[in-house]
């Protein structure tokens, strides 16, 4: 049985997950073609070196015995934690890295900065809504018409936030950018 392991995302991951992230846009039979489009433009590589710049652990990678084999992809939204995407690549499909990165997920983010996680789930994507439901998630509500007219069932998890502060959210834009870069230049 391979090894599996989680870890965040670096520089040099963002070509491989915005290909991989594009494919399973691309090919998931649970979206029209106006999402995919959307999708596709907006999780775009500045978006994910945004996420990075954030905390890199905004895009987690599943790894079987080293080698990338899925990821997940969230950031923060007004003191919750909003998943994007999780996905296990074609070639690691007949793993266990889906169960795996759920609860990795989870003991991750579940740290005190956030109420919740959460995402939207196509009500007719089975297995996303059994992967959830099995880790703890709950169908809160169908979101009628939500997206480009399609339906979404919301799905989330509370976390426990003991902190203060809220992240700020996804477009920290060059100023943040250039903040974050300083701040770790001299250890702040």
């Amino acid at each position: 049985m391979a090894e599996m392991t989680i870890r965040a995302a670096t520089p040099a991951d963002i070509d491989l997950i915005h290909k991989e992230l594009v494919d399973v846009i691309a090919t998931s039979p649970h979206y029209n073609d106006r999402f995919k489009a959307h999708e596709s433009a907006r999780l775009n590589k500045v978006f994910l070196r945004n996420l990075m710049a954030i905390d890199p652990w905004h895009i987690m990678i599943m790894c079987a015995d080293g080698v990338p084999g899925g990821a997940m992809v969230s950031g923060p939204e007004t003191g919750s934690l909003f998943r994007y995407w999780s996905w296990v690549f074609p070639s690691h499909r007949q793993t266990k890295l889906g169960m795996f990165g759920m609860r990795a997920f989870d003991a991750h983010w579940d740290n005190g900065r956030f109420h919740k996680a959460y995402t939207f789930v196509r009500p007719d994507n089975e297995v996303a809504r059994m992967l959830l439901r099995r880790y703890g998630y709950a169908e809160i509500c169908l979101l009628e018409q939500h997206i480009f007219g399609q339906d979404y069932l919301l799905i989330g998890k509370t976390y426990t936030k003991v902190s203060d502060d809220y992240d700020s959210g996804v477009n920290i834009g060059r100023l943040g950018l250039l903040k974050k870069r300083l701040a770790g230049l001299v250890g702040a």
